[in-house]
């Protein structure tokens, strides 16, 4: 049985889809402060004040911190400043940020409870943009310096985990698992039990974290590996993005609510109604895809458009 928001997005005309794109894209610029506003004006006894350390978060940010500070100072020992420069720990940091504080500000209170765009920022968030600048952060050297030698020889020596991270990093795999999990954690039945189940919901946390981790890594390709081509590399991003289209476009389009916690909510954060959150939520998704992915797509572009430029100029110059 196909998900409801594949059967919305393909009942919608191309007239309401533009107009709906256009008002919601120009709403969702705006998330940033929407999402602070959904902590500041709702039931501040239970949203506003909601801040937490569930201490698995903290302790993979303090690891991950310890390993990345350690890789930077050795590799900077080594008199490779060039690989790591100073805009390493702030991409880091920036990146950090971005995986910590959604899940422990109250953010996270505001999307389990009240409001869907709420929890669509903070999933792009820990799953898209923090994973983006985590992999820049470590690409080249650094990405082989970030656990001690003392750690790494006998996991790399340990030939089980060498095949599993092998077939795992493989781009298919790495693309099959991204679309698997975004997809299957947004069937509404799956995606409304995690809203009941704090187990089920940090699993899929947990997950949004790691495929977004394995679609940067191919994309970004920090280990230099050339798993793919230029050509690959936009392909991949490009089909991320359209596969992930019916999540945005049931959020969107939809004409009723899609997930029944959200519409079952009797206090509406800033007073938006249900529909209105939701399609801010797929405005959200939207936006966000479009600055990472769509960024990243037109930067690898760009040299191959600029050349093409240059190519027609000379033929343009020399004489008949």
């Amino acid at each position: 049985m196909l998900v409801e928001p594949l059967r919305y997005a393909r009942s919608v005309t191309r007239r309401s889809r533009a107009t709906a794109l256009a008002g919601s894209a120009v709403a969702a610029l705006a998330a940033p402060q929407v999402a602070a506003a959904h902590v500041a004006t709702g039931p501040a006894s239970r949203v506003g004040d909601d801040w937490h350390a569930p201490p698995a978060v903290l302790a993979i940010a303090a690891l991950g911190t310890v390993l990345f500070v350690q890789a930077f100072v050795r590799l900077r020992r080594r008199g490779r400043a060039d690989h790591a420069g100073w805009d390493r720990p702030a991409l880091f940091a920036a990146g950090l940020a971005l995986g910590v504080l959604p899940l422990v500000s109250p953010l996270d209170a505001a999307g389990d409870h009240y409001l869907l765009s709420a929890h669509m920022l903070q999933h792009v968030l820990i799953g898209d943009a923090a994973p983006l600048l985590l992999v820049l952060a470590v690409r080249g050297p650094l990405v082989f310096f970030l656990l001690p030698p003392s750690v790494l020889k006998p996991l790399a020596s340990f030939d089980p985990l060498r095949a599993f991270l092998r077939t795992l990093l493989r781009p298919g795999v790495s693309f099959g698992l991204w679309v698997a999990v975004m997809l299957g954690w947004h069937v509404p039945a799956a995606y409304d039990f995690t809203l009941s189940h704090a187990v089920v919901h940090d699993v899929e946390h947990a997950t949004f974290v790691l495929v977004g981790t394995l679609a940067w890594v191919q994309l970004i390709d920090p280990a230099r590996h050339g798993r793919l081509s230029r050509g690959g590399r936009i392909a991949f991003a490009f089909g991320l993005f359209v596969l992930s289209q019916p999540i945005m476009d049931g959020l969107l389009f939809a004409p009723s609510a899609v997930y029944h916690p959200y519409a079952a909510q009797p206090d509406r954060l800033l007073g938006l109604s249900v529909m209105t959150d939701q399609r801010l939520a797929g405005a959200v998704m939207l936006v966000e895809q479009l600055l990472t992915l769509g960024t990243f797509i037109a930067v690898l572009l760009w040299p191959l458009l600029r050349g093409r430029r240059g190519a027609r100029a000379i033929a343009v110059q020399r004489p008949a």
